[in-house]
């Protein structure tokens, strides 16, 4: 994705960009595969009401910010600028000419090493109909509107996602898909500038080299180290690093809930809890919040200490709205 939207030198160094080109991109946008080889991905499931089964807000959360962001690129059928290197590699990855390839029957065509789950005959008869009449309507007056319509409502989850995670994004994957659709609408909006500026927060640098992991695990690494030094009984040896980790557990406590109507975009209170990684991502997730607090409660308890007021005010926030979220999770 960098390396179509211009800002490879931006964020990685000459030594990294060869193989990292490679493992960032995407096919369809990429260009080296046809969005007619891909089973559709309607926005037009976000103009559906709540209270339907398949309603995008009804998926589970990795399933639902994801399409959020294919659906939006599937819309709009993007693809890159075809250069030098998009014709190459469509002749390196394939054993016919591009142009003959029969995207239709490609559709459906899967290796049976990755074929986890065979379709169902009734998903295939959707897929077709959505192939076949679905799609050439939506680019005809007046259905076309309705697919304007779709992309704005998507554009609009996609905006509030990227603004209540501080542009992180729930993970790799969605970052990745949320960078290049504030490219497609707009290359210098301050959307997707903050986007840059937060790919670094992905880097791991291990002993091969540069690499770009899936999320942080800041919040969850350091409160389970706590534990397991406490359990070691290494708290006096350990003592300056453990207060370090109990100041990053108190400063990574989420201190406001979303903005405006998040039930409406499909997000809950979060306020008093504790995410995966670091609190800039806002993403509360319960057991995250159960270590943590057991990590502040056990230092507390040691020094004969309730919580600190500004750790319990916000913990009591977040635990008397939790049952509302048994009616409300996705």
């Amino acid at each position: 994705m960098l390396y179509i939207t211009g800002s490879l030198d931006d964020v990685l160094g000459p030594e990294h960009k060869k193989e990292i080109i490679r493992y960032l991109y995407n096919h369809q946008v990429f260009g080296v595969y046809e969005w007619s080889g891909c089973n559709p991905l309607p926005p037009e499931l976000w103009l559906l009401p709540n209270f339907s089964p398949i309603q995008p807000g009804s998926f589970m959360c990795f399933s639902r910010l994801i399409y959020m962001s294919m659906s939006f690129i599937f819309g709009k059928k993007f693809v890159a600028p075809i250069t030098d290197l998009i014709k190459s590699l469509r002749k390196e990855m394939y054993n016919e000419p591009y142009d003959e390839i029969n995207w239709n029957n490609a559709r459906n065509t899967i290796a049976k090493e990755d074929l986890y789950y065979p379709h169902p005959v009734m998903q295939d008869i959707v897929w077709g109909f959505l192939h076949y009449v679905g799609e050439p309507l939506l680019k005809r007056w007046p259905f076309s509107m309705l697919r304007k319509k779709a992309l704005e409502i998507t554009f609009t989850h996609i905006q509030y996602e990227d603004q209540i995670t501080n542009y992180l994004c729930f993970g790799i994957v969605l970052k990745v898909l949320s960078l290049i659709v504030h490219w497609i609408e707009d290359p210098d909006s301050e959307a997707y500038k903050l986007h840059l500026a937060r790919i670094p927060d992905y880097f791991w640098v291990a002993e091969d080299g540069l690499k770009l992991m899936a999320t942080g695990s800041q919040t969850w690494d350091v409160a389970f180290s706590i534990q397991a030094i406490l359990a070691c009984n290494l708290s006096e040896e350990c003592g300056p690093m453990l207060k370090k980790a109990h100041e990053f557990l108190k400063a990574s406590q989420v201190s406001e809930d979303p903005p405006g109507d998040f039930r409406a975009m499909h997000r809950h209170n979060s306020k008093g809890a504790w995410t995966f990684n670091i609190q800039d991502q806002g993403l509360q997730v319960s057991d995250c919040t159960a270590e943590s607090l057991k990590d502040e409660q056990h230092k507390n308890l040691k020094r004969n200490q309730t919580l600190p007021n500004v750790v319990e005010d916000m913990l009591h926030h977040w635990i008397i709205k939790l049952p509302s979220n048994y009616h409300h999770d996705k």
